[in-house]
């Protein structure tokens, strides 16, 4: 590990994280891309890594939040509730069934390009909510272990999934992002540990880079803090089309890849 690797991480880390924390994204569905082909982070341990980042880099919008009394809410320990015991399954999961780099490329792909179109479609043509479009608590619940499964897998703890689908459904994204970051730091914190223990039981690179993952980290902590500061003051719509051109561009680069 090198300084220039460490300061590249600290660098996307901040900037990645400013840009995202406004919309309740932690930024570690970004940084995924980055550390593997930029970083050269192996597979899998490169989950655990982008989970470490979350841990460290969580704090930052989680405190602006806090001051602004937006983080003790029902939808926070509904969210928590479903993704914390998907984000242990998750990683088994992704140790024991997707090791591969070419198999994790192509997971990568599938999840990222319908979530970012679909957020472009979102954003370019709103439908409005009914008054009761909101999901009930249950299916809150139900879609955050399904989501925490799936995070844990990818290495985003599953507030990054959950926060845009919640805000399509009809939900403010200032009632989103606070709840969404909550359960991302819960659920990363649990999967990194998850990921700690399973590399004591088998061979290969499973245990987190802990030196990138903590200079990402310290980066995510200050950017996510600033985009937390921001939010109330950037266009929504803009941030929602940039987040969509990102995730669709980088999943349809890593199809390419898989495919080759």
């Amino acid at each position: 590990m090198t300084w220039s690797t460490v300061l590249a991480g600290l660098t996307a880390g901040l900037l990645i994280a400013a840009v995202t924390a406004p919309v309740g994204v932690s930024g570690a569905v970004f940084l995924l891309p980055v550390q593997l082909s930029v970083l050269g982070v192996p597979s899998p341990a490169v989950t655990p890594t982008n989970l470490l980042y979350n841990v460290v880099a969580g704090p930052g919008a989680l405190l602006r939040h806090y001051r602004e009394g937006l983080l003790y809410s029902a939808l926070t320990r509904r969210l928590v509730a479903g993704t914390l015991p998907g984000v242990v399954i998750g990683a088994v999961v992704r140790v024991f069934a997707v090791p591969g780099a070419t198999a994790f490329r192509l997971l990568v792909a599938a999840l990222l390009m319908p979530l970012g179109l679909w957020l472009i479609g979102r954003t370019i043509r709103p439908t409005p909510p009914a008054p009761d479009a909101e999901p009930s608590p249950r299916a809150v619940t139900g879609l955050a272990l399904v989501v925490g499964v799936v995070g844990g897998i990818y290495g985003i703890g599953g507030g990054s999934l959950l926060g845009p689908v919640l805000v399509g459904r009809g939900m403010p994204v200032a009632r989103v992002a606070p709840a969404a970051l909550a359960s991302t730091f819960v659920t990363s914190v649990a999967g990194a540990a998850a990921f700690a223990l399973l590399s004591l039981t088998g061979s290969g690179d499973i245990a987190p880079d802990w030196h990138l993952g903590l200079a990402c980290g310290l980066g995510g902590l200050v950017g996510g803090y600033l985009g937390a500061c921001l939010r109330p003051r950037l266009p929504e719509t803009a941030l929602r089309l940039l987040l969509g051109v990102l995730a669709s561009a980088l999943g349809a680069l890593y199809a390419v890849q898989s495919l080759r």
